[in-house]
């Protein structure tokens, strides 16, 4: 149920890999377009825009719980690279008491601070308290984050990039039926959708426990590997927080981005909303990448074959061109329709935010390769052992987005804040190119038998 990337064409490999992460994020995007459909149609724009101005909040802690995952994955792809089994079931136990740890930090932080984080982002007053319903129930989903994003992590590290994609489809449609269920027959409004997306996602984790435990006979560990290791704790930490903050830092510019949205008034904000919702599901593909070459990279490392690193990162690049082609085309022809699926026909404004929405996915979409070279070059670098990088990168794309949120969207409006995100992009780039050239470079230097 493992797979060695470490021999074979680095591109057969990574497409192989990427194609079943891509289906599994589509899945887990698919409840996330479910839930705003459901909210902008049968709740109307309000809902719909309370529920998009927690994005960046949302994604500013969300994603610093899925990066420390994704961080603590690391170790074991490069022990799983060395054929160093014992080491790796160390790490995934002492990843696992790491998760608890911070599960329960972030739990209790997030519950208490959340209501004054949206006051300070400058929630406009008539959705506040939709707002406030639906990230709190969010955040007390913070375990169940954990639990899945661990899990999957540590079974992609293993080269399985199949088996999370079952549970992801479990959770989806258990979402679905959730959605329809709590909002529709319970009236639980905002929070129903937020309610049935952290159900959907425990059940998902606690099967996807069961079911590793039955069936990855690799991973079955003696009593001495399920002692607390402060070795393998401290390198656990220095690959997964800076992954982790990496996506905090970057998601600081989008609270700033987000706060000036929404001085422009609801309207826009909903029009943001249904854009980054279909921004996500188009971005899906990038992620699945980034995830590809993570284990590739981290395998191959592990296993000393550093020749197969740039390799890689080309190959993926030349996939990443190709999808931002069709990506952009798809757009130009059938953006307003798609931002339909977020709208209800009847809104007053329907036409405005039709075309607002329309315009804000265009945009990102004519960048799409920078952001391609964003997740390719980021996650190989992470891939690699350097994930310090991820920081300054996100630190650069945090500063393009706080520049075009404080400075050019109070003066040029809702175009500027539509080339936040790409301004951010070819920031990180920048950055990013030839710091994925200098730890390949690095790696040789550390290892000049096996370059």
């Amino acid at each position: 149920m493992t797979k060695d990337l470490t021999t074979g064409s680095p591109m057969k490999l990574i497409l192989a890999f990427a194609l079943p992460t891509l289906c599994g994020m589509l899945f887990q995007q698919f409840y996330n377009l479910v839930d705003t459909m459901i909210v902008g149609k049968l709740l109307g724009a309000q809902a719909l825009a309370a529920v998009g101005s927690t994005g960046s909040i949302n994604f500013f802690v969300i994603g610093f719980c899925m990066g420390v995952c994704n961080g603590f994955a690391i170790p074991v792809a490069q022990r799983m690279g060395a054929k160093e089994y014992s080491q790796m079931r160390r790490f995934v136990v002492n990843a696992a008491y790491l998760s608890a740890l911070f599960a329960l930090v972030l739990t209790v932080v997030t519950g208490l601070f959340c209501r004054n984080i949206l006051v300070v982002m400058r929630t406009p007053a008539d959705i506040i308290d939709n707002a406030y319903a639906y990230i709190f129930v969010i955040f007390m989903g913070i375990p169940a984050t954990f639990l899945y994003n661990l899990l999957a992590a540590v079974i992609r590290s293993l080269g399985d990039s199949k088996t999370p994609v079952y549970f992801l489809a479990l959770s989806s449609f258990l979402n679905i039926f959730l959605d329809f269920t709590l909002i529709l027959y319970f009236k639980a409004g905002v929070a129903g959708a937020a309610i049935a997306t952290v159900t959907s996602q425990t059940v998902s984790g606690l099967a996807c426990l069961v079911y590793m435990r039955k069936k990855y006979t690799i991973l079955r560990t003696g009593k001495e590997e399920r002692r607390l290791d402060g070795h393998s704790c401290r390198t656990l930490c220095m690959m997964g927080i800076p992954m982790g903050l990496q996506y905090s830092i970057t998601a600081i510019g989008s609270i700033v981005l987000q706060s000036a949205v929404n001085t422009l008034g609801s309207t826009y904000v909903a029009a943001v909303a249904a854009g980054a919702k279909l921004f996500q599901l188009l971005a899906c593909p990038y992620d699945a990448m980034g995830a590809a070459m993570a284990t590739y990279c981290g395998q191959n490392v592990g296993a000393a074959k550093l020749d197969r690193l740039s390799q890689g990162v080309r190959s993926c690049s030349l996939l990443g061109l190709v999808y931002a082609v069709i990506a952009l085309v798809g757009m130009l022809l059938f953006a307003p329709a798609c931002a339909m699926l977020f709208l209800d026909p009847g809104e007053e404004q329907l036409a405005l935010l039709v075309r607002l929405t329309a315009q804000y996915i265009t945009t990102l979409a004519a960048f799409f390769f920078p952001l391609a070279l964003v997740n390719i070059l980021r996650f190989s670098i992470q891939g690699m052992g350097y994930s310090m990088f991820a920081i300054l990168a996100g630190v650069l794309e945090m500063l393009a987005r706080t520049a075009v949120g404080s400075i050019f969207v109070p003066l040029f409006g809702y175009t500027a804040a539509c080339f936040a995100s790409p301004a951010a992009w070819l920031c990180a780039d920048l950055f990013l190119l030839p710091a994925c050239i200098h730890c390949i470079r690095r790696l040789r230097k550390l290892f000049p038998a096996t370059a």
